[in-house]
């Protein structure tokens, strides 16, 4: 593995334990296998650095914050793929604290908008992908999840490896 990718960093949501078995299911239902190589997450930074800098600030919010509300609030297409969309200002606000203690560091990718989502689908056909979308959609309840934490991945050129996790302080805390 080079050294770049060595250093690469990825930032997921913790999610409380019922609502990341639910997207766990779907993604295991309808992700294509021999692609499924990570978890469910909905990721906040693709690619940090490992520094104290960031590793710092991730501290400093995670301890700042209780755990939060964050609406699951519909299904969404990725164009060959499937998402469910999370809803939440307070997930917003965190995104937006950590895009500005990281403007240096972020990727173009990670520059762009954040559209909160959870992929259950991707990398099949747009006729799979609409498929899949419209049967969603038919039967989904929009449902609750909590965020309890900040995940720091080391990314390992396909599946990924929890460095870190940066736990919220429990509601009523």
């Amino acid at each position: 593995m080079n050294e770049a990718l060595a250093a690469t960093r990825v930032l997921t949501l913790a999610l409380d334990a019922a609502s990341q078995e639910r997207f766990e299911e779907l993604r295991q239902a309808h992700y294509p296998a021999a692609l499924n190589r990570i978890g469910a997450h909905l990721t906040l930074f693709h690619t940090l650095p490992e520094n104290e800098e960031v590793r710092g600030a991730l501290t400093r919010e995670a301890e700042a914050l209780g755990s939060f509300a964050v609406p699951v609030a519909g299904v969404m297409s990725l164009g060959r793929g499937v998402a469910l969309s999370l809803e939440s200002a307070e997930l917003l606000g965190l995104h937006g604290r950590l895009a500005t203690a990281f403007a240096r560091h972020l990727s173009r990718q990670d520059q762009q908008g954040f559209r909160p989502h959870v992929v259950v689908q991707n990398k099949v056909s747009g006729g799979e992908a609409k498929a899949l979308l419209d049967e969603l959609r038919a039967v989904f309840v929009p449902w609750e999840a909590e965020a309890v934490g900040l995940d720091w991945w080391d990314y390992l050129g396909g599946p990924w490896r929890l460095r870190e996790r940066f736990a919220f302080k429990r509601r009523g805390n």
